[in-house]
C-alpha cells in the first residue's frame, strides 16, 4: 500500500513527491509561504509606519512615517484587512468564470508584488496605491490557491487530502512567523521603505516559484469552470465602468470643492464592508431554490457568522491595538536582550504551529470517548477566550497608565489565549461552512466565511472612529461583547443544533 501511494502521488515526469504528496504541493506550499511572508511582513510595519513621526509613535522609533493619530492608523489597518477578505469573493468569481485558478494566482502574485514595491516608494499617494494593490492581490490569491491544492488529489475521499492541506497550512504559518523577524526588523530599525521592499522581494520569489512549478499542478487549475458568455462579459464590464465612473465623479467633486478628507473613504468602505456580508447572507437565505433543510442550515449558519465577526473584530487587532501597545508601553528586552516590537507579530503563527497538532489530537481523543464538544460549543469557547484575552489586556493597560513599561509576558499571554481561541473557531468554521453550504452555493460559501472577517474588521474600524480603541473602557466593552456572544450561542446551542439538522 505504501509503495502504491507513493507512486500515485509522484510527478509523472520526475517520479518525485513532496513528503509523499503530489509534487505540485511543493509549488503551492512555497508560493503561499512567500505570499504570507510578504503579507505579514508588511502588516508588522503598517501601523508603526502610519503613526511614525507623530505623537502616537513607538518610543524610540525612527521618523519618516505618515505621523497619523493612533485612531486613524487603526481605522486604516482595519479597513485594509477587511478589503483583503472582501476581495476573496470577486477573486473566486474571476477564477471560476474568467481566468481559471492558475492564471488568477499568477496575476494576483504580480499585483501583490507591485503593491509592496509601491509602498517602498516615498509619498502618501504611493502608499495608498500600494495598500490597495496588496489588498486586491491578496484577495485574488486567497480565493484560488486553496482550490488548486484540492485539485491535486483524487476527490474528497483521497486519504492524502487532509494531510496535504495540513502541510499547506504549515507553509502559511511558517511565512507568517519568519516575516516579522526579517521584514519587521529591517523596516522598524533601519528604513520603513526598505522593509516594504523586502516584502515585495518575498512575493517576487513566491511568484517565480509558482511560474516555475506550474508544470506540476493539476491541468484542471487552468480550466475556467463556468466561463462568461460574451453577453455576460459585456454586461459585467458595463457595470464595472458605470461604478468606476460614479466613484470618480463623486470623489472628483469632493476634491474640487475642497471637502475631501480621509473619512470620506474610510467610512463608506467600512459601512459597505458590513452591509455587503449581510446582503449576501440574506440573499442566500431567502433563495427560493433552497430546500427547507438547506434554508434551516443557513439560519443556523447566521449564528456562526455573527459569532465569527465578533471574534475577528478583536483577534485582528493583534496587528493594530496590541501592536501600538507593544511599541509604546511594553518593555523591549527579555533577560537583557533587546528586540524590535514587530517581533510580537511572530507569536501567533508560532503558537499555531505548536498547538494545532495538539488540538487535532485532543479533538480526536475526545471523539473516541464520545466527549468531543460539538461545533456550537467550540465556537462559544472561542468567543469566551477572545473576550478573556482583552479582559487580561486591561491589566497591563492600567499598569502602563503612569508611563510604566510592562513586561513582554503580558502580550505573550494575550497572544497565547487568542491563538487557543482561534483554534476553536477558525478551522471549525471552515469545516462547518463546507458542511452547511447549500448545493447551489457550494463554491461560494468559502468566500462567505471570509466575509465574517470583513465584517469584524470594519466594525473595529467604525469603533475606532468614535472611540479610542486603545482606551481601557473600549477594550472592556469589546471583551464583554465577545464573552456575552459566547454565552449566548452556548445558551441557544440546542436550538442552533436543531436548525443544523444532520450536521454536527
Amino acid at each position: 500500500m505504501a509503495s502504491s501511494l507513493m507512486k500515485d502521488s509522484a510527478d509523472p515526469s520526475t517520479g518525485r513527491t513532496f513528503f509523499g504528496h503530489p509534487r505540485g504541493l511543493a509549488t503551492l506550499f512555497m508560493t503561499e509561504m512567500w505570499e504570507r511572508f510578504s503579507f505579514y511582513g508588511m502588516r508588522a510595519l503598517l501601523v508603526y509606519y502610519l503613526v511614525s513621526g507623530g505623537v502616537d509613535a513607538a518610543v524610540g522609533s525612527q521618523g519618516g512615517g505618515l505621523a497619523m493619530a493612533a485612531a486613524t492608523a487603526t481605522a486604516i489597518y482595519s479597513v485594509y484587512m477587511a478589503m483583503v477578505y472582501l476581495m476573496a469573493m470577486p477573486g473566486g468569481w474571476l477564477g471560476d468564470r474568467v481566468w481559471g485558478a492558475r492564471k488568477t494566482v499568477a496575476i494576483a502574485g504580480f499585483v501583490i508584488m507591485t503593491g509592496h514595491l509601491s509602498l517602498a516608494l516615498p509619498g502618501q499617494a504611493m502608499f495608498f496605491v500600494g495598500l490597495l494593490l496588496v489588498a486586491v492581490g491578496s484577495g485574488l490569491l486567497k480565493a484560488n490557491i486553496s482550490t488548486m491544492v484540492g485539485q491535486l488529489y483524487d476527490g474528497p475521499e483521497d486519504p492524502r487530502r487532509d494531510g496535504g492541506f495540513t502541510l499547506f497550512y504549515v507553509g502559511i504559518n511558517l511565512g507568517a512567523f519568519v516575516a516579522p523577524l526579517i521584514v519587521g526588523t529591517v523596516g522598524e530599525e533601519y528604513n520603513w521603505h526598505l522593509g516594504f521592499a523586502l516584502a515585495g522581494v518575498g512575493m517576487g520569489l513566491g511568484l517565480a516559484q509558482f511560474l516555475h512549478g506550474t508544470k506540476h499542478l493539476s491541468p484542471n487549475s487552468s480550466v475556467v469552470p463556468n466561463p462568461l458568455s460574451p453577453q455576460e462579459r459585456k454586461a459585467v464590464l458595463n457595470k464595472i465602468a458605470a461604478a468606476l465612473l460614479a466613484i470618480a465623479v463623486f470623489y472628483g467633486g469632493l476634491v474640487s470643492f475642497g471637502a475631501y478628507s480621509l473619512n470620506w473613504t474610510l467610512i463608506p468602505l467600512s459601512l459597505a464592508a458590513v452591509l455587503i456580508p449581510a446582503a449576501v447572507l440574506a440573499r442566500i437565505r431567502c433563495d427560493k431554490d433552497l430546500s427547507g433543510a438547506e434554508r434551516s442550515r443557513m439560519t443556523a449558519y447566521i449564528w456562526f457568522f455573527i459569532a465569527a465577526a465578533v471574534f475577528w473584530m478583536i483577534y485582528d487587532q493583534g496587528g493594530s491595538t496590541l501592536t501600538l501597545f507593544a511599541g509604546s508601553r511594553t518593555a523591549d528586552t527579555v533577560l537583557g536582550l533587546g528586540f524590535p516590537a514587530t517581533w510580537y507579530q511572530s507569536l501567533n503563527p508560532l503558537f499555531v504551529m505548536a498547538l494545532a497538532p495538539v488540538f487535532a489530537w485532543m479533538w480526536l481523543w475526545l471523539a473516541r470517548k464520545n466527549q468531543e464538544p460539538n461545533t456550537v460549543v467550540k465556537f462559544a469557547m472561542g468567543l469566551v477566550l477572545i473576550g478573556a484575552s482583552f479582559f487580561v489586556f486591561i491589566v497591563p493597560m492600567n499598569i502602563a497608565g503612569d508611563g510604566t513599561k510592562v513586561s513582554p509576558m503580558w502580550l505573550v499571554s494575550i497572544y497565547m489565549i487568542q491563538t487557543i481561541g482561534e483554534l476553536c473557531v477558525s478551522p471549525v468554521g471552515l469545516s462547518v461552512t463546507t458542511k452547511m453550504a447549500p448545493q447551489k452555493y457550494a463554491s461560494q460559501m468559502m468566500g462567505v466565511w471570509f466575509l465574517a472577517s470583513t465584517a469584524g474588521n470594519c466594525i473595529a474600524s467604525l469603533l475606532s472612529m468614535v472611540a479610542d480603541l486603545n482606551g481601557t473602557w473600549v477594550i472592556a466593552f469589546e471583551a464583554l461583547a465577545a464573552a456575552l456572544a459566547g454565552f449566548a450561542i452556548y445558551t441557544y446551542r440546542k436550538k442552533v443544533q436543531v436548525l443544523m439538522g444532520d450536521v454536527h
